[in-house]
């Protein structure tokens, strides 16, 4: 090849070769009135770019972009010198981007989408959120890559990102380039998850610690899960069946299946029936005899609003779907998984399974136009991409790691506790949430292996609601109080 043709090929790849990608971040100033007074902050959002160290052979190859995530800060204008605590949130999935938290809870502003039984219509509204935790928090929402408008760099492997251990590098990265570029080393510093967020955050502290020497004060888990097998009905594995009784119980209160009982009563009673004799008849199998197998029957049937052929056709075992199917199946409407408060139609009143959950039809809807607007309207950042809220790209989610085993960050948290003794934890539990029981957090709290005087640092708090207990008036207001009561450091 003569030399001009080499030089045109070279020329003509540098043409075609994707731009390098930069940070696109917007910053806008703005004031909320909280407890009384008025609190200026600067918000500023966009992506940034992630880049890793390579290597081939043994030899640095440079620093190279692999992904542009987004993110939105929200830090209060305070006098220079001032340590506030930050607290870094993002939601779970995986493929959920951080809308929930931020508009739902911790943010600023918050989306009014109603409740179950009184939602609001489109198309939907925001408003300030006085109770917002950036009163006593500044705040980072992100967006794992594929959700909101977080992606890989052109070019780039998205699915290098869709998987327990490389989720986890990615977001600690994105932690470490903000407290380093904000000069944050010194501040207090907060994880807060939700749902798969959880599993994230407890593993994340594990690996800012090792990985970073970045320890964490606190962990925010809300709607928590650690193991997944304590969620997970598979075959051979009656744990989680005993595990989701108790919320059974709650939702078929709500739902008047316990008549005037007060649901902690009906709740306790669950949550006993669902320690001891429960798993111990599904232990037994064909061993029970028959008067003890009509009587766990009677029991829970009672307990699950649900008919006593249904729960010996099930052969005691309700598995979840089925049960929101199953419960108000007489009036052919089903209830909601994260949120059992919520009901919903359909087609076919005869299925085995639901085909949509209400309570996430429910709410997505205001949450999508709530963020779509403030972001461009508010935030003044201008992004073509869709901000996927939801996104089902990141499937299958890979757990290698765990190959013949359950996916746990058990020993992960526990780790991070015995090497961190400072390290305090906060659970949130709704009691209508379906997808992450309150019953089956406490069983994996009471796992961790951590000496006695480490257990006075995690508090549990619950909720009359489900997954996103926030949308339920009440349960936001409380709720708002107990983060920012503890990440004000204060004991109960």
């Amino acid at each position: 090849m003569a030399a001009s043709e080499a030089n045109n090929d070279e020329a003509t790849k540098e043409a075609t070769a994707p731009a390098e990608p930069v940070d696109d971040l917007v910053s806008t100033h703005h004031s909320i009135t909280v407890d009384g007074g008025e609190l200026p902050y600067t918000a500023t959002t966009g992506r940034i770019v992630l880049r890793e160290e390579t290597f081939k052979d043994g030899r640095f190859e440079g620093f190279k972009p692999k992904a542009e995530v987004f993110l939105t800060a929200y830090v209060a204008d305070v006098e220079p010198g001032t340590s506030r605590p930050v607290t870094f949130a993002f939601n779970g999935g995986p493929g959920s981007s951080s809308v929930w938290l931020h508009l739902g809870v911790l943010g600023p502003r918050r989306v009014l989408s109603g409740d179950a039984g009184d939602l609001a219509a489109p198309p939907y509204g925001l408003a300030d959120n006085a109770e917002t935790l950036l009163a006593h928090s500044d705040l980072v929402f992100i967006d794992p890559v594929s959700t909101g408008y977080s992606r890989a760099v052109e070019g780039g492997e998205a699915t290098d990102f869709h998987g327990y251990a490389r989720d986890i590098e990615s977001i600690a990265e994105v932690i470490r380039l903000w407290t380093s570029r904000n000069n944050r080393w010194l501040s207090p510093k907060y994880l807060a998850g939700e749902s798969y967020g959880t599993l994230r955050a407890a593993a994340l502290a594990e690996h800012l610690q090792n990985r970073h020497g970045l320890y964490p004060n606190g962990l925010l888990l809300i709607s928590s899960v650690l193991d997944m097998g304590t969620i997970r009905f598979t075959e051979g594995n009656d744990q989680p069946y005993a595990l989701f009784l108790p919320t059974y119980a709650a939702i078929a209160h709500y739902h008047g299946k316990h008549g005037d009982r007060p649901l902690h009563e009906v709740v306790a009673e669950a949550e006993e029936f669902a320690s001891g004799d429960y798993p111990l008849a599904l232990a037994r199998g064909a061993r029970l005899s028959e008067q003890e197998r009509a009587d766990i029957v009677r029991r829970t049937a009672r307990l699950t609003g649900l008919s006593e052929d249904y729960v010996d056709r099930a052969n005691l075992r309700i598995e979840h779907i089925r049960f929101f199917t199953e419960l108000l199946r007489d009036q052919r409407r089903t209830v909601g998984r994260m949120d059992g408060r919520f009901t919903g139609w359909e087609p076919d009143a005869a299925g085995e399974h639901f085909s949509d959950d209400p309570s996430i039809s429910g709410i997505r809807g205001a949450y999508a136009a709530g963020i779509n607007h403030y972001l461009r309207a508010e935030l003044d950042y201008v992004n073509d991409l869709p901000y996927e809220t939801l996104s089902s790209r990141v499937q299958p989610w890979s757990y290698k790691e765990f190959e013949g085993a359950s996916v746990s960050v058990v020993e992960k948290l526990s780790a991070a506790m015995r090497a961190n003794p400072h390290l305090r934890v906060h659970v949130a539990c709704g009691y209508t949430d379906g997808a992450t029981p309150h019953f089956a957090a406490e069983h994996v709290l009471a796992r961790l292996t951590i000496p006695p005087q480490l257990r006075e640092n995690i508090e549990v708090r619950y909720y009359d609601a489900g997954h996103m207990m926030y949308v339920h008036e009440p349960s936001r207001i409380q709720q708002s109080a107990d983060l920012a009561a503890f990440v004000s450091g204060e004991r109960p």
